[in-house]
């Protein structure tokens, strides 16, 4: 095999854009990764560079384009504003085209086409609801591959000693993009790749030598930060799920899990149970948990083994407390005897040299969670692997024996934002077929649960939602839109328990969706299923199905709120003390200004004596209102401070 030419080494982002022209003659099909491997500044030099010149029409397919938060108006834009220029620095790089897409102006001869999206970020955005391409995550090279992708644009990461390159963050789909255009004989695309040095280096199969790329860009300092996911509070109803869930999690298994508020309950609850046992336990019987006093909930013997297509902040917590700590090798017959409790000196003494705990196909945190990748001791740097997108996410197509033994008691937790009395889930999109966030893959979670003879597929989510003062069911009879569908139904968790439905009968299913739904809803969706026939006439549900309310579960987590054992931010926080008291006010706030009348009431109220949190209007810039509007929004925050502190 003939080696590749040595790459051009480029120092500014247009020469990088001259050399993309240049070798590409017609349309441009770009391709760029997801999340935190999209080279900001070299695609808005590719955008300006394109943008009102017709004669140069670009197509790019990516996902998740990152857009930190504009500010707003009013009292949210207060908080925003000087909250985004410090978490993501004044310099940080909006993506020009993010920008078009929101204002729906991109220009017609530029195309981008995304499989996910930043969750509720494009529900109003024509040309992205017109593009959006609804994919599983393992096929999304094979699409682009369709599409006849001609270059491909990447962060990376340099080695220290500067000889090799890490794709670090996004080894997802670089690799099976090429992959795939080679083996159908399409010509290999052009690969770019910007330096980023914030960029963690990671090692093991994310390095690459330089040679694969055809040009390197080195920009020019000062260079912006990572883009930082801002650590969300984590009230008690995500607590309650993540607990519940927390029991379903086997000693010696294999653990996946998606990101925001759920899953940092649930890795919490993980982290609890291994280091204060009897507090996990005690929030268990608080929640009438029947798996409070289970002996296998001890704190783990053997450790996990974390698989999932995202690392995130959760798995840096269960690495730094011992949870994440069970290896597998790249070894049949070694994963055989090891399984088995059989394993040899040889086999033990591989585990310690090449095991890897945890593997993982991209990751997107805060900064904290970026600086410990950067600063990861050499066995822990080790003993994470990041891999292809289709090696984590299924079975098929690669070594599949060897996989079945790796992922031995696996537990699958993703999120869903309703689902139906029948098991049905509703996941990404709305049932005018909008889309809110994108399929990526849960479903490949889901099929992979039902191929593994011992794992579990556990879809999350909360009983009921409030909009513009309203309360409806996330447990519904039925809606227009499913993520997966109800033939691979599984286990469902709210906040009120669990509902195992594998494989039960459609009368079972209702049943047990019923029984977690919240007790405003039960009925009705009880009678929805009688008009259906698939519940017998005089079903009812036991009577401590009626304690299905916030207000009980808030009295049963409370103790635990005043003792420390249920934090706000479990994971963490990026807001200040004082920002942290503002986020609780603010939403408080949001809350009970939903309606006219409500809004109204709160106003009134905030009229009234209150005391002030100086610091807190300091950091609102209303500690000395000017005119009456100013007055009244640091009346409302008083007001709302003092309801939340």
């Amino acid at each position: 095999m003939n080696a590749r030419p040595a790459p051009v080494l480029l120092d500014s982002l247009d020469a990088a854009v001259d050399l993309l022209l240049s070798r590409i003659r017609g349309p441009l099909h770009v391709g760029a990764p997801l999340g935190l491997g999209k080279p900001h500044r070299l695609l808005n030099a590719l955008y300006a560079r394109v943008e009102n010149d017709p004669s140069k029409p670009l197509h790019l397919y990516t996902a998740l384009s990152l857009d930190p938060p504009g500010g707003g108006k009013g009292l949210e834009g207060r908080f925003v504003k000087p909250f985004a220029e410090r978490h993501f620095g004044k310099d940080f790089p909006r993506l020009a085209y993010v920008q078009a897409l929101k204002r729906n102006a991109l220009p017609a001869h530029i195309e981008i086409e995304e499989f996910y999206l930043q969750s509720g970020a494009m529900l109003d955005s024509i040309p992205v609801q017109r593009r959006y391409a609804s994919l599983n995550y393992t096929h999304v090279a094979r699409a682009l591959a369709d599409r006849g992708v001609n270059a491909i644009v990447q962060r990376v990461a340099r080695s220290p000693d500067g000889r090799r390159l890490s794709l670090s963050c996004n080894t997802d789909l670089t690799f099976d993009t090429v992959d795939a255009l080679t083996e159908r004989g399409l010509p290999r695309p052009l690969l770019i790749a910007e330096i980023d040095p914030e960029l963690p280096w990671l090692d093991g199969s994310a390095a690459v030598d330089a040679e694969y790329f055809d040009a390197i860009v080195t920009p020019p300092g000062p260079h912006p930060k990572l883009f930082g996911l801002p650590r969300q509070p984590v009230n008690d109803i995500d607590y309650a799920i993540g607990f519940h869930a927390s029991t379903l999690v086997v000693d010696g298994g294999t653990f996946q899990v998606g990101i925001g508020a759920l899953a940092d309950a649930l890795c919490h609850a993980l982290a609890l149970r291994h280091t204060d046992n009897a507090s996990y336990r005690a929030v268990l019987r608080a929640l009438g948990s029947a798996s409070a006093d289970d002996p296998a909930l001890a704190p783990f013997a053997q450790g996990l083994y974390g698989c999932s297509e995202m690392i995130n902040e959760g798995f840096r917590r269960l690495v730094e407390v011992g949870v994440l700590r069970r290896r597998v090798v790249d070894d049949v017959s070694a994963m055989r005897r090891i399984n088995a409790g059989a394993a040899s000196a040889h086999d033990l003494a591989m585990l310690e040299e090449q095991g890897e705990f945890l593997h993982g196909a991209f990751y997107l945190g805060s900064p904290e969670f970026y600086e410990w990748l950067r600063n990861l001791a050499p066995d822990v740097r080790r003993g994470i692997g990041m891999k292809r997108v289709g090696e984590v996410n299924e079975l098929y197509g690669g070594d599949e024996a060897l996989e079945r033994l790796q992922r031995r008691d696996a537990r699958f937790f993703n999120t869903c934002m309703m689902a139906t009395a029948l098991g049905a889930a509703v996941s990404d999109a709305l049932e005018d077929g909008r889309v809110v966030s994108g399929v990526g893959g849960q479903y490949n979670f889901v099929a992979m649960a039902h191929a593994l003879p011992d794992a579990r597929s556990v879809l999350l989510l909360r009983a009921s939602r409030e909009a513009r003062g309203q309360v409806t069911s996330n447990v519904v009879w039925n809606y227009g839109h499913t993520t997966i569908p109800r033939h691979l139904r599984d286990t469902y968790i709210s906040e009120y328990g669990i509902a195992d439905i594998r494989g039960r009968s459609d009368e079972d299913c209702v049943i047990g969706m019923a029984a977690i739904a919240d007790a405003r809803f039960q009925q009705a969706l009880l009678d929805s299923a009688k008009r259906s026939g698939k519940l017998r006439a005089d079903f009812a549900l036991p009577a401590r199905a009626a304690r299905n309310t916030p207000e009980v579960l808030a009295k049963a987590l409370a103790p635990f709120r005043r003792n420390g054992a249920l934090p706000d931010y479990p994971l963490g926080s990026d807001f200040t003390p004082v920002e942290q008291r503002l986020v609780k006010a603010l939403s408080w706030l949001k809350a009970n200004t939903a309606t006219r009348g409500a809004k109204l009431r709160t106003v009134l109220r905030a009229f009234g004596s209150h005391p002030l949190d100086s610091e807190a209007l300091q950091r609102m810039d209303l500690a000395s209102p000017q005119g009456f509007g100013e007055r009244l929004e640091a009346r409302l925050l008083s007001l709302a401070l003092a309801e939340t502190t």
